[in-house]
Formats: structure tokens, sequence, C-alpha cells
């Protein structure tokens, strides 16, 4: 049972040096060998690389739950608006105006759970309150799950 709440992957040499990269890999390897039953449940943010990592549709997560106010896209809204409407806040009166009004465009556009939810990358958008409820009939719906990878000598996993 995953709970996520991530900004991505930082990028950055204290970063890398720090090895969030070897251990990144190693996350998804486990997330992927894994057999048992998958339940994510982001709770706030859940961006690029990192929410991919974590149990995402895309590695095999059996269901995916976000709550209405969480979000979900490649970046943050303030980087990816600051990338995508560079031209149109560096033309506009008050630039940290504009770059607020397109960060919300954005959050709106490609950040909703609920654009995620119509692409099924989650399975629904719950409320905060109905968490465990619906965490517990997930779990009774996947008890008797039975996954297999396929029949290998050894793993990769990377170190």
């Amino acid at each position: 049972m995953t709970f996520e709440d991530v900004p991505g992957f930082l990028p950055g040499t204290a970063q890398e040096h720090g090895g969030i990269i070897k251990h990144g890999a190693k996350l998804l390897y486990a997330y992927c060998e894994a057999t048992v039953p998958k339940l994510t449940v982001i709770t706030r943010k859940a961006y690029g690389g990192a929410y991919d990592v974590m149990s995402s549709k895309h590695i095999r997560g059996d269901i995916n739950y976000a709550w209405p106010t969480s979000e979900i896209a490649v970046m943050g809204p303030k980087g990816a608006a600051e990338i995508i409407f560079k031209k149109e806040i560096a033309a506009a009166d008050d630039p940290e105006t504009a770059l607020k009004q397109k960060e919300e465009e954005y959050r709106q556009m490609f950040a909703s759970p609920f654009k995620a939810a119509e692409r099924g990358y989650i399975d629904d958008v719950i409320l905060p309150e109905t968490t465990r409820p619906r965490l517990i009939r997930a779990l009774r719906m996947l008890e008797n799950k039975r996954d297999q990878n396929p029949p290998k000598k050894h793993g990769n996993i990377p170190l």
C-alpha cells in the first residue's frame, strides 16, 4: 500500500551524488517485481518519473486512487508554466500575476486527478474520509490475486 506525495525527482548534482538515480531504480525494480496486491493513494502531489515509479498503472499497480485535491502531472505547475508560457509571461504587463494565472491554467488542464482518471491512470477520485473503506474493499477484491513474473535465472536489480 503506497500513499503518494512526491514532487518528482529533483535535478541537480547534489541529488546525483546522493544516489537518487540508483535508489530510484531500486524502488522501480521492487515495485515492478512485486507480485502482491499493489494499492496506491495519491494524497497530494505525483509528478514526473517519481509518480511512475511509485506503483502507478504504468508499472502494473493494481488499484490507484487519488484525492480530489491531488495533482498528477509530468511536472509541477509553476515549473511547467514557466516553460510552456515563457513568452506570454514575459510579454505581460504584470509577469508575476501572469505566471500565477498560467500556473492555475496548467493545474486545471493537465494536473487534475479527474484528467488522470479520464485517461485511465487512476481508478477513481475518492474523498479522504472514504480512503480506509475503499482500501479494505480493494484488498478484499485482490485477496486471491495470483501474479507470476516470467521464470528467469536471476533478477537484474540495479546496484
